[in-house]
């Protein structure tokens, strides 16, 4: 009887022992996997905007698709205007001249590392593409462009998405949006940044 009792205890044992361990690994497997998924993520956005921002030097607005976004920056080019004097100086008195270059901004893109053949997919995404708007508003009584990029968390945390895992971070949700810009004014902001 007594063997049984201590066969018994010893299993209990090791049962409150995996339970603690367990109560321990997962909180951190969940944070390190949060932190390699959100700034994968992150990054990715940050080669968007780098992206956007290049559109819109050649175009003058944000691009509203991946596909127009690849298709200007694989075929365009950046126009470089030099001037050759100076106009503003009024003891200036030599010639003023005009010079337009013309650089493809695929060497640009591809300088800043950049691949427009896989900048739409969420990382860890499965094949999920990051959510794309651009317009125009008028902000302030001016018309400006404006652009958001982004991806709902459960998107990309995986087996991760659950909101039991808040219980580890009050400020998890994860079915709020990572992105940058934003709809209503002309900000490229990401919400990560200022964290």
């Amino acid at each position: 009887m007594r063997l049984v009792i201590n066969i018994f205890l010893f299993v209990v044992i090791i049962g409150l022992v995996w339970l603690l361990i367990q109560s321990i690994r997962e909180p951190i497997a969940f944070n390190s996997e949060r932190t390699k998924r959100e700034q994968a993520v992150v990054a990715k956005l940050m080669e968007i905007r780098k992206a956007q921002e290049a559109f819109r030097d050649i175009k003058g607005g944000f691009a509203p698709t991946f596909d127009s976004l690849r298709h200007v920056l694989m075929n365009d080019s950046f126009r470089i205007v030099q001037v050759f004097g100076d106009p503003d100086d009024p003891n200036y008195t030599g010639a003023i001249t005009y010079d337009t270059l013309y650089y493809p901004a695929i060497d640009s893109i591809r300088a800043l590392g950049i691949n427009l053949d896989s900048l739409r997919f969420v990382p860890f995404g499965r094949g999920e593409v990051f959510e794309i708007q651009a317009d125009t508003l008028t902000y302030q009584s001016t018309l400006v462009n404006v652009v958001e990029v982004g991806v709902r968390r459960s998107v990309f945390m995986g087996p991760y998405a659950d909101p039991r895992y808040a219980r580890y971070d009050k400020a998890y949700n994860p079915n709020s949006i990572i992105k940058f810009g934003t709809m209503t004014a002309p900000n490229l902001s990401g919400n990560w940044e200022g964290r």
